[in-house]
């Protein structure tokens, strides 16, 4: 297909990086206040720990009823708050609903308190305040000063080990408090169960098993203390058990080697020497207790804690380094690189160092090969659209590994399923649709080696003809989801019409003939929800009629799931062309289009709907939540590429902001973060599966994507400039390209990508 690059000089305004400092661009506090749901703690690229300060304890309910403040707690931190409850080494990044947040430590000095306390009076128990001027973030590496302790606590991580580090101001009275009752989205009964047993004064392992988001869920852990434990006891904060056999000879809660209950929290007293620190290391598995320690001693076998942070450092500027960009100002550096810093969260490694790990049947696996690497935290709703496209660019190996462990996930599963959403070995049915098929079909697509793709393809037909679930047998004997038999049911029919696309085109791939024709004809299931007298998406009953009550704009109302049908309905990645024939044609369907953009969406549209706020709406187009991330490039197949252009530039320019609170929307595992770093670039995945990226208007001045092959794409945006967001000409390798589509065998090996920019709208390249 078709582009070129010039050199171009530096303009005196540009802003331009160097390998050793990009990790200065990168805030983890982007995101932290409102409704981004990032964590701000260290952890290394897809490590298994992220050691993370937990701001709060909210529950779940109150009075058996959704406690609708737990939302904000999604990665355990907010910004706006005043205290801290603790550290803890598991959480998401991004995501709008969730669970994690296991192992809390806090340091505390003075009276030991096992209860938290309130944030209005810190002072209650073993929480603290802070302050904002003394809390520092950065890749790999997160600090506090603990106000009411006076404790500096600085946190760092290899892959399955948190590091920490406390300097406390006084010698005397040094706790460490052990909280396995907390967690994130927590109530009552979330805890099963939960052990401790104290090896020597040293040491001490454990484990604890939650249901949850997560149904069967274990963590276990090892600790390392770096000075002798004095004393211990715990607390489960139960009234006395009906039962308690022959325990009941024993002092349980003081300085007794094990401690178990449902939950509990636990202490530890430590004398300190003149240099007033202690240093502790947690170390995690899904396998054992002696998995924990195993990975504790070969990932930190010393008390090297700048070592560990160095080494971190260094994995994250290996990550950073696979994109070299000039901007237009530091706000967009800082906005490029924690993209990038953010979708390099997950998925997350999910194996000890030896290669074990905990499936779904609840058995061990082995990968015996080092290369061979299991991935949880499968987000796939979300991540399918462009993160998982962003991995076949710069992360090929890693990305292999995940499709590797989506085929083992359906292995392992009862319903012989490939992962919906899936994290820590297990399947949580999140969200809609069967999108692992489109991350295997654009895998393969995309070539990449060390996958058994007939295989691959067994797994996601019999994922697409699992007749119980979400309405998938009404889909396939209706050839749509009716609304009376599962709800969101727009939503399903067209998702699962664009999954089958890719299982169409898997199966072509492979010359499975058979199973191609099957899936080809469900991929066109969108025209039956499709209703020409509203020119909506509109759910249907199974006695084929269209349901009465419909507005375009109701995100409330029966069809859909986190969207209105205007959104909605421009969802037909796979078949642009006939979605428009649908409605219209291209003159009214750019209208249309335009006017998602103009129009203004009221508040009571989408007022009861968590994942959709005001900061994530640009006219009618919700660019806050992930079903609209492809419709800006729509305007190319109308021929107004111009439209594109201006409204890409507009999001880049208003949805992302170098703030806290920069992020319009949940980052949801590194989705709205890729769909930046891609549309900066210049192009961006409509249709994951397919060969072809649509060209946009880029934000870099110019770019480097290194790739693991070694070949290099360069971009250039000749004459960028705030004004300047229209594109005159593109060409690649020198020549003039004449097409809005930009192949992905055009750029693989490399190549050099310009655009010219231009002031002036222009209809046609």
């Amino acid at each position: 297909m078709r582009l070129s690059l010039l050199t171009i000089g530096m303009t005196l305004f540009a802003v331009s990086v160097s390998a050793q400092s990009k990790l200065k661009y990168v805030n983890p506090l982007i995101g932290t206040s409102k409704m981004g749901h990032t964590f701000p703690g260290a952890t290394v690229p897809f490590g298994s720990v992220q050691l993370s300060p937990d701001t709060d304890t909210l529950s779940y309910a109150i009075d058996g009823k959704y406690n609708p403040d737990v939302y904000k707690y999604c990665a355990g931190y907010q910004y706006e708050d005043p205290t801290i409850v603790g550290f803890s080494h598991t959480h998401f990044s991004g995501t709008g609903h969730s669970d994690l947040g296991d192992i809390l430590i806090m340091p505390t000095s003075g009276k030991l308190q096992l209860n938290p306390g309130v944030a209005s009076n810190p002072e209650s128990g073993f929480r603290s305040a802070f302050n904002h001027a003394n809390e520092k973030a950065s890749p790999n590496y997160y600090s506090v000063l603990l106000d009411d302790h006076r404790i500096k606590a600085e946190l760092t991580t290899t892959t399955r080990v948190g590091v920490h580090k406390y300097t406390f101001e006084k010698q005397d009275s040094a706790h460490i408090i052990l909280d396995l009752i907390s967690g994130i989205y927590n109530y009552n009964g979330k805890n099963v169960n939960t052990y401790v047993r104290v090896l020597d004064e040293y040491h001490i392992i454990g484990f604890r098993q939650t249901s949850g988001w997560a149904k069967n869920r274990t963590v276990y852990f090892a600790i390392e203390f770096s000075r002798p434990i004095k004393s211990y006891g715990y607390d489960d904060f139960q009234s006395k058990k009906v039962y308690q056999g022959f325990w009941r000879k024993f002092n349980l809660k003081d300085n007794f080697p094990e401690m178990s209950a449902s939950q509990f929290r636990a202490f530890f007293d430590f004398d300190l020497d003149a240099s007033k620190q202690l240093l502790l290391k947690v170390s995690l598995s899904s396998v054992s207790m002696e998995g924990a320690q195993k990975n504790m001693k070969y990932e930190t076998p010393d008390w090297n804690f700048d070592g560990y942070l160095k080494t971190g450092e260094q994995l994250w500027e290996q990550e950073l380094n696979k994109f070299d960009v000039q901007m237009l100002n530091e706000g967009d550096l800082t906005n490029f690189y924690t993209a990038v810093y953010h979708t390099c969260l997950g998925p997350t490694i999910y194996q000890d160092q030896d290669g074990q790990y905990r499936g779904l049947d609840f058995d061990n696996w082995y990968n015996k090969d080092r290369q061979e690497v299991n991935y949880t935290t499968f987000s796939l709703w979300d991540t399918y659209r462009a993160l998982h496209p962003l991995f076949n660019l710069v992360q090929r190996k890693r990305n292999t590994n995940m499709v590797n462990s989506m085929i083992a996930h359906q292995k392992q599963s009862a319903e012989k399923m490939l992962p919906v959403w899936s994290h820590y070995g297990n399947e949580n049915w999140c969200m809609i649709g069967y999108h692992s098929v489109s991350v295997i079909s654009d895998a393969y697509n995309k070539g990449l080696q060390g996958i058994d793709y007939d295989k691959a393809l067994d797994a996601c037909v019999q994922t697409a003809r699992t007749r119980y679930f979400e309405g998938l047998g009404s889909y396939m004997d209706l050839g749509y989801v009716a609304e009376d038999k599962s709800g969101s049911s727009v939503s399903k029919t067209l998702e699962y019409a664009y999954d089958d696309w890719c299982i169409a085109q898997l199966a072509l791939g492979l010359k499975r003939m058979d199973i191609y024709e099957e899936f080809s004809k469900r991929s066109e299931n969108y025209k039956q929800v499709f209703d020409p007298s509203t020119g909506f998406m509109r759910a249907k009953l199974s006695s084929g009629k269209f349901i009465e009550k419909f507005d375009a704009l109701e995100t409330h109302q029966a069809g859909y799931i986190e969207g209105n049908a205007w959104n909605y309905s421009l969802y037909v990645p796979h078949q642009v062309d006939s979605m428009i024939a649908l409605m219209g044609g291209k003159k009214r369907f750019a209208s249309h289009l335009d006017s998602l953009f103009t129009m203004q969406l009221a508040d009571k549209y989408f007022e009861h709907t968590e994942d959709i706020t005001r900061e994530g709406i640009m006219g009618s187009y919700v660019h806050g939540n992930e079903p609209s991330h492809h419709v800006i490039y729509l305007f190319d197949w109308v021929g107004r590429p111009d439209l594109t252009q201006k409204y890409i530039r507009q999001v880049l320019r208003t949805k992302y902001v170098a703030k806290i609170d920069g992020l319009s929307g949940n980052d949801d595992c590194g989705q709205m973060s890729a769909w930046y770093i891609f549309s900066s670039l210049g192009f961006y995945p409509v249709c994951p599966g397919s060969d072809d990226y649509i060209l946009g208007s880029p934000l870099v001045k110019s770019a480097k994507i290194n790739l693991e092959s070694g070949k290099v794409i360069e971009i250039t945006a000749k004459n960028q400039s705030e004004k300047n967001q229209y594109v005159k000409a593109i060409y690649f390798n020198d020549v003039k390209m004449t097409d809005f589509k930009l192949s992905y065998q055009t750029i693989k090996n490399g190549g050099k990508l310009v655009f010219e920019m231009t002031n002036k709208p222009a209809k046609t390249f």
